[in-house]
């Protein structure tokens, strides 16, 4: 395959990269993860381009250049506009992002897809359809951003089963449109936490540390002293990208958890 270097980045293709740097470990934001050389190769770049526009907008991300890591310090114009656009309208972003990826997938793979069959819904109509179709495609994208952004753990537990690790919104999904697919709205939580914390059993305090709920009144359940009680004032480990929006945990102390008890 023929592979055109120094050419300007086109929409299209900025959607897709920005796409896989929020579905992409940090860690793993270099040329030789497979998924940066499949994508590479469907763009007709070098992995090493591809990889070097990843850290382009690693240099752009606040929450990795406050660590003192820098990414390479070569953004362009588009690319911060396309950070910019990101940010304020997470919802739009999605479904453009994945859109583009789609179809560069469908356009050198005729028969593929970036929808997960297991997760398809029956066959709507009209309006339906469309509705079903952009909150799946939403999900898909708002879980793959928050996992990965915690390297595939449970923030609290450390659990790195993937199959029971769930992308937990702080603020409900029913209660903030704009921000249902923001990954900073997100923790990566086991399916058991992910529960607690949707009930208001658990929650995090300004420190991200864990705060429990009802302790006098569940404290002779030794299951429950072990899953959640053992983890009271323990601080989560922070993701490396997207690390929780202090707004939406404030939120979620308030009407969420259950302070009683």
């Amino acid at each position: 395959m023929t592979t055109t270097r120094k050419r300007p980045w086109t929409r299209h293709e900025l959607l897709i990269a920005f796409g896989l740097y929020c579905q992409i470990p940090f860690g793993k934001l270099h040329k030789e993860n497979a998924e940066v050389k499949r994508f590479a190769a469907l763009l007709r770049r070098t992995p090493s381009a591809l990889a070097m526009k990843l850290t382009n907008i690693a240099s752009l991300d606040p929450a990795i250049t406050a660590t003192g890591r820098k990414g390479l310090p070569g953004a362009s114009a588009a690319d911060r506009s396309m950070w910019q656009e990101m940010q304020s309208d997470w919802s739009r972003f999605a479904a453009e992002s994945e859109a583009a990826i789609t179809a560069v997938m469908r356009d050198a793979e005729p028969d593929a897809s970036a929808v997960d069959h297991e997760q398809e819904e029956p066959d709507y109509r009209g309006r339906d359809a469309a509705v079903q179709t952009t909150a799946r495609v939403g999900q898909g994208f708002f879980r793959k951003a928050v996992l990965s952004a915690y390297n595939y753990r449970c923030c609290i537990t450390g659990l790195a089963v993937r199959e029971l690790l769930i992308a937990s919104h702080i603020v409900p999904w029913r209660h903030d449109e704009s921000n249902r697919l923001n990954p900073r709205n997100g923790l990566a939580l086991s399916a058991l936490h992910d529960r607690a914390f949707d009930l208001g059993l658990i929650t995090l305090d300004e420190n991200m540390s864990v705060q429990v709920c009802c302790k006098e009144a569940n404290a002779g359940d030794a299951f429950y002293v072990d899953a959640l009680l053992r983890y009271e004032g323990r601080q989560i480990t922070l993701p490396e990208k997207f690390p929780p929006e202090e707004r939406f945990l404030a939120y979620h102390r308030s009407h969420v958890f259950l302070h009683s008890m």
